[in-house]
């Protein structure tokens, strides 16, 4: 595990430099991110989960920054909105990510469970953006990444979750978020990464839930992005 780390961490400080325009100040000692979303973000917290390897990456390269994980299982936006002001707004966020839409999606096809339509999931993102940049948090859009790893087209919901991340995108861009397109790297990486075109078993254990590869992916596209808003 710990030779794990020491390559994820040289993989990310290849891709980090906290060397930032003084218009844009780098994260400093004392500013805190929260990690907004569901299931895959409340397992993220364990060890060798997304937020555990960015919380060790920044205590690297930039101490005293305050990382918090805030997933609930079997959340969707509706689920944010209702809870953004206790588990979000209370800590005086300087950056949040926001990481969902799986479940929006998956829920419609689960009995008994009930996804979200494109109105409300587009008016829920927007509501909790404005809500984190009004209170002067800055905000990073993730796409959701994948309900099954098949090669794009061949699981049951891809056109769906397609859609989802298109709509994430057009908010991201409306409201001004930074975008982390999780959805087009995950397909990109399964491109390249899965031959035997495997439902799962690659960057998810179950289709949906991150393998340590699908952790160590995530965590990498994420430093990279808050890399990129800083310069």
């Amino acid at each position: 595990m710990r030779q794990r780390f020491v390559t994820f961490l040289l993989a990310a400080l290849a891709v980090i430099q906290y060397s930032c325009s003084p218009s844009r100040p780098a994260l400093r000692s004392g500013d805190r991110i929260v990690f907004f979303g569901d299931s895959i973000t409340q397992l993220g917290v364990k060890p060798g989960g997304y937020v555990t390897l960015i919380r060790d990456t920044l205590a690297h390269i930039q101490p005293g920054v305050e990382v918090i994980g805030a997933g609930i299982s079997g959340n969707k936006v509706t689920d944010l909105q209702a809870r953004l002001d206790r588990d979000v707004l209370s800590r005086t966020p300087s950056v949040v990510f926001i990481y969902i839409g799986i479940n929006d999606v998956w829920h419609w096809a689960l009995k008994n469970l009930k996804g979200t339509t494109p109105e409300a999931y587009v008016a829920g993102l927007r509501e909790i953006i404005t809500k984190i940049q009004s209170a002067g948090g800055r905000v990073i859009l993730c796409t959701p990444t994948v309900i099954g790893e098949k090669h794009h087209g061949e699981n049951a919901q891809d056109a769906m979750l397609d859609e989802y991340a298109k709509l994430s995108r057009t908010v991201a861009e409306e409201t001004g978020a930074e975008l982390c397109d999780l959805h087009a790297v995950f397909l990109s990486y399964l491109k390249n990464h899965n031959p035997e075109d495997k439902d799962r078993g690659i960057l998810t254990y179950d289709g949906v839930h991150l393998s340590d590869e699908g952790n160590r992916l995530v965590a990498q596209t994420m430093l990279s992005t808050m890399q990129r808003m800083e310069n």
